[in-house]
């Protein structure tokens, strides 16, 4: 992995980019794009990183090894359930302070891509160049970072943990208060407005024994 002295990100950087290769075969500029951003968050909420408790909510507008970036750097999971994602198929972060309620949406600048190259002229092509220019790049030359409110409520988002009910409808368990509720009782999501699969078979037993 191609590693430079940082402009504006410390070392927290090389320590991020260490524990991504250790999940992923190869670091990209992605990856390097996620612990930035990262970064930069909790620098803008003033906010101690990595997070080892529940301090912060990350959400992310693009899954892949962009998010894997961004929960290294700020410690936020969607194991822990710090980290949601909103998918948007954009290279953005909103990350909250549950405490102060504060928020900070972070993208690339527009010419990030481009600007690279001048960062890392010595690279063999642009993938390189951008891996090692946005390690360089000082962070309000790579970055954007905007303060928001969300509009939805964070206590809506967040949920209630150890709250279980049970769907009328299809009978399955709804975690985390994300049912909708009817004059007939609580619905799943999946049921209120259409599940994302249709079931090959009528019977979810024989489905069982086939794959078994």
């Amino acid at each position: 992995m191609e590693t430079l002295p940082v402009s504006g990100a410390g070392p927290e950087l090389s320590s991020c980019l260490e524990q991504l290769a250790r999940l992923h075969p190869q670091v990209c500029p992605r990856q390097v794009l996620g612990v930035r951003m990262g970064l930069l968050a909790g620098e803008s909420l003033a906010v101690d990183l990595p997070r080892r408790d529940k301090r912060l909510l990350v959400l992310v507008e693009t899954d892949g090894c962009f998010a894997d970036g961004v929960s290294v750097a700020t410690g936020c999971w969607l194991g822990r359930r710090t980290l949601r994602l909103v998918d948007y198929g954009r290279v953005a972060l909103t990350v909250v302070d549950t405490l102060t309620t504060r928020a900070v949406r972070l993208r690339p600048r527009p010419h990030a891509r481009s600007r690279a190259l001048a960062w890392a002229p010595e690279s063999a092509d642009t993938w390189h160049a951008q891996l090692i220019g946005y390690q360089v790049m000082p962070s309000a030359e790579l970055l954007e970072a905007q303060s928001v409110t969300l509009t939805t409520p964070l206590q809506q988002i967040l949920g209630q943990p150890g709250v279980r009910l049970t769907c009328v409808l299809c009978g399955e368990e709804v975690l985390n208060c994300r049912e909708l509720h009817t004059p007939a009782g609580p619905v799943c999501a999946g049921c209120a407005a259409g599940p994302y699969y249709s079931p090959v078979s009528n019977s979810t037993t024989s489905t069982i024994d086939t794959l078994a």
